[in-house]
């Protein structure tokens, strides 16, 4: 019932998830993913702590492959999960349990993972990790964040082009993490009755050029940038 893509940059220093689901608010249950450290996705009869304790995990020093191996062993409930990590080095790595319904398939690039079950055909996740890394390193003029939030966009809708899930869509998010404690993209389209996927699309379009805003508002407010709006007559 979802089909999900993590990813690293090239450097290692900007991770992210995308995904989208015929379930509410996938993004809540699904998504994680922490600066400097790694990105998860949990899915098929989602466990969020597996998502924490693989982050936790990569945060110490295990590689993805052994990340995802410590998160199995931890739940009597493997044979439902489906899980993909990726780390600050080395190859991303998956899982899909027996019991995960409908047709489920995993596809691994080299800096990217995706998964999906309850799909329409098993290309999916290949669809999505092809389409991440085609799209390259930003160009001279792109903000490195920037350019790595449109290969996410482009990868999900790549997947949803290659059959997405067996049956209608209804929720999609997206989440970045970057050196900072929190996540500096977190968008949500928690249930719409058609198109989730295009408006997850307008709502990064808005929200992408005031990312750096937003992080100098946090970490430096005195030297951010005004509101412009109504009321606004000081730092933002």
């Amino acid at each position: 019932m979802t089909f999900s893509i993590v990813a690293r940059s090239s450097d290692a220093h900007v991770f992210g998830v995308a995904l989208a689901s015929s379930s509410p608010a996938v993004a809540a249950r699904c998504a994680h993913a922490r600066g400097g450290i790694g990105a998860v996705a949990t899915q098929s009869l989602t466990d969020p702590a597996l998502g924490t304790l693989m982050l936790d995990a990569l945060g110490r020093g295990a590689g993805a492959g052994a990340a995802l191996d410590l998160a199995l062993r931890a739940t009597p409930f493997a044979a439902y999960r489906q899980l993909i990590a990726i780390g600050r080095d080395g190859p991303p790595a998956a899982h899909t349990g027996a019991l995960a319904p409908g047709t489920r398939a995993t596809a691994l690039g080299s800096h990217a993972a995706a998964a999906g079950n309850l799909l329409a055909n098993p290309g999916v996740p290949a669809a999505m990790t092809a389409a991440f890394e085609r799209a390259g390193a930003p160009r001279a003029s792109e903000s490195q964040t920037r350019a790595f939030g449109e290969r996410l966009i482009a990868a999900l809708h790549a997947g949803a082009a290659a059959g997405g899930e067996a049956g209608p869509v209804h929720s999609a998010g997206l989440l970045i993490a970057r050196e900072l404690s929190w996540p500096i993209v977190d968008l949500r389209i928690d249930w719409s009755e058609e198109a989730p996927l295009q408006q997850l699309s307008a709502l990064w379009e808005r929200y992408a050029p005031q990312i750096e805003d937003y992080v100098r508002r946090a970490i430096d407010p005195g030297s951010a940038p005004r509101f412009g709006v109504p009321g606004d007559c000081g730092p933002g």
